[in-house]
């Protein structure tokens, strides 16, 4: 090579140098309920370089879990695994000079996701005698083995005389949360009792992994997560009051004191990125870890959400999220909701979040329940060959959400009398009540699968509309709606539906991963890059890439049948809880 030739090689290569010098990168890792996603980002522009997913092996497995009495619980080695895996994944294509540049880590995880811990914040299933203990591992979200336990404190928080540690919950505690689940477990297992010294949420466990600071009295616990879960607020100065814990059992007694008193939002620094994991992971001592926050919330942030903008994460269940300004909700207090944080989603704004248990798991259902010959019978002919078989399953499990889409789609609002009822999963919101079951009314002879599953699709649209008329009708207004999330990219048919119900236009965000989106824009804030959230959307938002009107005449007829829907979830409720008649 002649020198003239040696010396563009070396001004081109200072100048890709010098180009990325000028960039800062950060990662967002995306903790869902069968995957992690880790995505790197440019924060100039939100940009992603690099992402990976890794699939939670046990998990996928069903290990640990029970479907038949809600209990699904995830092991912390999945987590593990994912983070290094995903993370890796993500790094592996990049130039040095872009890895070199990575300023900050967050992480959103799916909650309330709780486990138990030792002194050292270990969790007990990493500890000889728990490796294969479902209660010594993280009760995830939508395990509803707690009822009864949620039904206690909600009780308790009417009637003990004092404070209702309820109030900023929306007044209903659910079994899905924090306090419900730490006392279902330690009722149950005598054993995880006697060795957990305190539990600790995913979103607050993994940023403390990363840093090297596990101690549960030190490390920094989510304001989102204990804000909308674990009943705290700063007018309780933390966690609700010991005499109440013990009121309501006495197992909790000094829980309080081995958990926290303080929170922080997600545009405060953990720590620095341990030496360990640094060296995992490829990376420097000097990335910035934050404040880990819940998916939803952080994927409002990446959905860029604002002041009185309903951002709806649509996937397996719903979050819908929203923000006002303190000085015009405050303490405004909105009844049946999932809580309502100061900077659960955006510090400095309260943060309200209302959601439904079951929304794409509704359809997945469905779509199983169809699937049953396929898997079951088809199994067993012996005259097909192993690889046909598989052929036909596959290609009938990928087809028949779309098939069933576009049948029902042909079909008019008013040419089936089918009404269908969302609690599959029970009710998050409006009035959180996980005991509740689902419903389907009005079949004939003449109700195929598409008539069916377009009702099970106007219910799951019809449970999104009760959570808008509850805030409205609780002083909250709603002036724009953003859609994110899987069902929202994928399936047009649906989100005409919900457009039509809500009788609002619905846009649809257009970063693929709005949640790990969000994470890297909240690290952006930690590493420095930016002065706050609003900023930092500005410069990495990726806009929206679709706007769903609504038919004035569908949306009509959708208000006749939304009272129907109204009227058999009274019925069925009453079936639960004959109290209403009174």
């Amino acid at each position: 090579m002649g020198k003239t030739n040696l010396k563009w090689v070396k001004f081109q290569e200072l100048n890709l140098i010098n180009k990325y010098m000028a960039k800062k990168f950060v990662i967002g890792i995306d903790y869902g309920t069968d995957s992690v996603r880790s995505v790197v980002v440019d924060t100039s522009n939100g940009e992603i370089a690099g992402t990976s997913v890794f699939e939670y092996p046990r998990w996928k497995k069903g290990l640990f879990c029970d479907p038949s009495i809600n209990q699904f619980r995830q092991h912390p080695l999945d987590y593990i695994e994912g983070l290094e895996q995903s993370v890796k994944g993500a790094l592996k294509e990049l130039s040095p000079e872009i890895v070199n540049n990575i300023s900050g880590i967050t992480v959103d995880t799916t909650g309330s996701t709780p486990i138990a811990v030792d002194k050292e914040g270990v969790p007990l299933s990493l500890k000889p005698g728990f490796e294969s203990n479902p209660d010594a591992m993280f009760v995830l979200w939508k395990d509803h083995t707690a009822v009864r336990e949620a039904a206690e404190i909600n009780e308790l928080a009417r009637s003990w005389g004092g404070v209702d540690f309820t109030k900023f919950e929306g007044g209903i505690y659910s079994s899905e949360w924090f306090w419900a689940k730490i006392l279902h477990v330690i009722r149950n297992n005598k054993k995880v009792r006697e060795n957990a010294y305190s539990w600790v949420e995913h979103c607050d466990w993994i940023p403390a992994l990363l840093s090297g600071d596990a101690d549960p009295l030190t490390m920094k616990r989510s304001r989102c997560a204990a804000g909308h879960k674990a009943m705290w607020h700063e007018d309780f100065n933390g966690l609700p009051d010991e005499k109440f814990l013990i009121k309501l059992d006495p197992v909790l007694k000094g829980m309080r004191d081995r958990l926290f008193n303080e929170t922080f939002t997600c545009d405060v620094e953990v720590g620095k990125l341990s030496a360990e994991w640094a060296g995992r992971l490829g990376l420097s001592t000097d990335v910035k870890v934050g404040v880990g926050a819940f998916d939803a919330h952080l994927g409002a942030v990446g959905g860029e959400i604002k002041p009185y903008h309903l951002v709806k994460v649509m996937g397996t269940s719903t979050c819908d999220m929203l923000v006002a300004p303190m000085a015009e909700v405050g303490d405004n207090l909105v009844a049946g909701i999932c809580g309502q944080v100061n900077g659960s989603i955006i510090p400095g704004m309260l943060g309200l979040e209302a959601g439904q248990s079951a929304f794409g798991d509704i359809y997945a259902w469905f779509s199983k329940l169809l699937m049953w010959p396929v898997t079951e019978i088809v199994s067993e002919m012996t005259w097909l060959d192993d690889k046909t078989k598989n052929r036909i399953k596959e290609e009938t499990a990928d087809k028949i959400i779309a098939e069933l889409s576009k049948q029902a789609e042909s079909l008019s609002v008013e040419e089936t009398s089918i009404v269908a009822l969302d609690w599959m999963n029970g009710r998050r919101t409006p009035d959180a009540n996980q005991a509740l079951k689902g419903a389907i009314t009005g079949l004939s002879l003449g109700s195929d699968a598409p008539r069916i599953f377009k009702a099970l699709v106007e219910a799951t649209a019809f449970g999104s509309k009760m959570i808008n008329d509850r805030f409205i009708s609780e002083g909250v207004r709603i002036d724009e709606v953003i859609a994110v999330g899987g069902v929202a990219k994928k399936n047009p048919f649906v989100m005409q539906i919900v457009a039509d119900v809500l009788n609002m236009p619905i846009k649809v965000a257009r970063a693929d991963q709005t949640c790990a989106l969000g994470s890297a824009m909240a690290a952006s804030v930690v590493a420095g890059v930016y002065k706050d959230i609003p900023s930092a959307q500005k410069a990495m938002g990726g806009g929206f890439e679709k706007e769903y009107h609504p038919d004035p005449v569908r949306a009509k007829k959708y208000d006749t049948l939304f009272r129907k829907y109204k009227e058999l979830g009274y019925l069925i409720e009453i079936r639960f809880n004959p109290n209403l008649l009174k």
